[in-house]
């Protein structure tokens, strides 16, 4: 084999025609992921369901179903040309042809290596290769030969990795919404549904069987609001309350009653709906601090993540964090996660009397301890960034079961917690749903920059808490041991 200059350390050098002889070769490694996969049909347009994750439609020709998305046979032939193009001959490489048979199927998991050797030259720049993928077993996915141009000019370049694509892609939502399907629907008190955004949201989630919405409010105003959507709300018990002060004591009433199990805010103002929930003749006080939580889908998180609170509670004291983190804890309880870890969050990672949330964090890190916080593992302070990086965590020092991986982020205010919030939906392509807890049933808080699906994955969040509340179980803790079980 021939020998071409050397380079520095993480640098690379491409290979001149001169400088290539037959038996040269290069080889590559590749764990086939279902990230691969969606990045593929993104960039490629390639639909085809038998390459996409968690798409209907994959069988076979006798029509029976298929198990997994398999990778397309052009992923396959782009391995091929990631060694080319880069390692041999590499940069400057043009493609002349290539003939490659595909052996079998590729699916999700598989690591994949690929091959290719120099085995002819000709005059005066072309290279063919022989190339070849196989599996971990060493059985044959794909065989060829490749015909490149080799390139004229020398070409150096640094070995670094390519910024990190992240697909739009939320599977805890997806899942959240799934595990509600088997269950009945829950009755949803929608309070002034007299817009068509706030009117569709509620709609939405009885289409998919998440909710049977009572609508609350203006008959004339609601009846309006499903005229504009073209929709026919005759199936649905619509209640004339009157203004929104009126509207949102009557929904209360009923929750109170125990016509319905929870409450969806429409087009009124966040405080007149919870002023009528918290008041103190007829509310649904339950002794505990009413706080919301965010759920935050993250795109390359394996669980979904919790912050709270963002809307409610401006600057909360220790009594009333104590009941933000409890509540925090019930609803990951709800969504199936049986033993949450739960940040208690600061400007940094050790306790500083100049920073009183620092102290504050301690002091529930020590009620978890001692009993008075329960059913999850807390601690804290924590900084944000070793709060969710392992890592970051162990650069620091810190030895903790929850710093790293939490899975419950519990901001020192409101300000804090709602930039935390809608940092990771607007700039980490985070999806986000969010309800209140700590009254007699669940409060879906919607805004008017929800989408569609956020709003639909509220309805669902409801739906799982209202069920823990009425029967101290998880629907999603259900569906995964279905699953597990199927």
């Amino acid at each position: 084999m021939s020998q071409t200059k050397p380079t520095a350390p993480g640098r690379r050098t491409n290979r001149l025609f001169t400088e290539i002889v037959p038996g040269d070769a290069a080889v590559s490694r590749r764990v086939c992921t279902e990230h691969s996969l969606y990045l593929f049909a993104q960039a490629s347009r390639n639909i085809n369901p038998l390459h996409i994750p968690n798409r209907e439609a994959r069988v076979d020709a006798d029509g029976d179903p298929l198990t997994g998305a398999s990778a397309s046979a052009l992923w396959i032939g782009a391995l091929i040309s990631e060694l080319v193009g880069s390692r041999l001959p590499g940069p400057g490489t043009i493609l002349r042809a290539q003939s490659l048979a595909y052996h079998q199927r590729v699916f999700a998991g598989t690591v994949v290596q690929t091959r290719v050797e120099v085995i002819e030259k000709r005059e005066p720049d072309l290279v063919v290769l022989e190339a070849r993928a196989s599996d971990e077993t060493g059985a044959l996915v794909a065989s060829g030969q490749i015909e490149v141009f080799a390139p004229p000019h020398r070409i150096e370049f640094e070995d670094e990795p390519l910024p990190e694509v992240i697909v739009d892609h939320h599977p805890h939502f997806e899942r959240i919404v799934a595990a509600c399907a088997g269950a009945a629907p829950t009755r949803v008190a929608v309070v002034c549904p007299e817009d068509t955004v706030s009117l569709e949201g509620a709609l939405a989630a009885a289409r998919e069987g998440l909710i049977e919405p009572v609508l609350v409010g203006r008959r004339d105003r609601i009846e309006a609001a499903a005229a504009a959507l073209g929709a026919d709300i005759g199936a649905f018990e619509l209640i004339e309350a009157g203004e929104h002060p009126a509207a949102a004591a009557r929904a209360v009433a009923l929750a109170a009653a125990g016509r319905v199990g929870a409450l969806m805010k429409g087009h009124l103002h966040t405080d007149e709906l919870l002023s009528a929930v918290l008041a103190r003749e007829g509310g649904l006080r339950t002794g505990r601090r009413l706080s919301h939580v965010f759920v935050l889908d993250v795109p390359g998180r394996d669980r979904p993540l919790f912050i709270t609170d963002a809307a409610i509670n401006i600057s909360p004291d220790l009594v009333a964090k104590a009941d933000i983190v409890r509540n925090a804890i019930t609803l990951a309880h709800a969504c199936g996660i049986g033993e949450p870890r739960v940040g208690i969050l600061s400007a940094i990672e050790t306790v500083n009397p100049a920073i009183p949330s620092s102290i504050d964090a301690a002091v529930l890190s020590k009620m978890a301890e001692r009993g008075q916080i329960t059913g999850a593992l807390v601690d804290g302070p924590l900084a944000m960034d070793n709060a969710v990086d392992l890592e970051a965590a162990r650069t620091k020092g810190i030895t903790s079961l929850v710093a790293g991986r939490a899975d419950v982020l519990v901001a020192p205010n409101m300000e804090a917690g709602n930039m935390i919030a809608k940092e990771l939906t607007f700039v980490a392509q985070a999806e986000s749903a969010g309800i209140a807890i700590g009254a007699a049933v669940p409060v879906v808080l919607t805004s008017r920059a929800d989408n569609a699906h956020g709003r639909l994955v509220s309805c669902a969040l409801a739906k799982l808490v209202a069920h823990w509340q009425r029967t101290g179980t998880s629907l999603m803790a259900q569906a995964t041991d279905t699953t597990e079980r199927g």
